[in-house]
């Protein structure tokens, strides 16, 4: 059985990370979406607000698994018995940073791969960040995140 990690913040998740989901769990028999836990960074969704989101955009794909790891991927994707890594390219500069992370994670962990799939063209400008910053004004979040979500996403930002 091939298991696959596609590690992230998913703070929120976006069209873009769907679009990843959805493609690399027809490559593989399971798939981990797996939530970093990261104290050195400041989210605005909590654990729970984006276990809860994810569950609603995925709950019709059947072979998703949502976890929480923090400390080493490479050491993450061992203790699950994961073949590969997946990870999402929008630009050039993401290629760059993630060849990086891919070029340790191989050296910490000789037996996973990393995959990299190419973000679909109307995703390539997409991150959370994007989304969170044009739902902190007001503004439609339509076409950047699943439509299951939009209402929890436009909440968070009108307190």
């Amino acid at each position: 059985m091939s298991i696959w990690v596609y590690p992230g913040s998913f703070d929120p998740v976006t069209n873009g990370h769907f679009d990843i989901i959805s493609r690399s769990t027809k490559l593989c028999d399971k798939l981990i979406v797996a939530i970093l836990k990261n104290n050195s960074k400041v989210s605005t969704f909590d654990f729970d607000e984006r276990i809860d989101l994810l569950r609603k955009v995925l709950k019709d794909i059947p072979n998703v698994e949502i976890q929480i790891f923090e400390g080493l991927l490479a050491n993450f994707v061992d203790e699950v018995g994961a073949s590969a890594i997946i990870k999402g390219l929008r630009a050039v500069s993401d290629y760059e940073y993630e060849l990086q992370m891919a070029l340790l994670n191989k050296q910490l962990s000789p037996d996973v791969e990393t995959i990299f799939m190419t973000a679909n063209m109307e995703y390539s400008y997409l991150s959370s960040s994007i989304v969170k910053e044009v739902a902190r004004y007001g503004g439609d979040v339509s076409g950047l995140v699943p439509d299951c979500i939009i209402e929890d996403i436009t909440k968070k930002f009108s307190k």
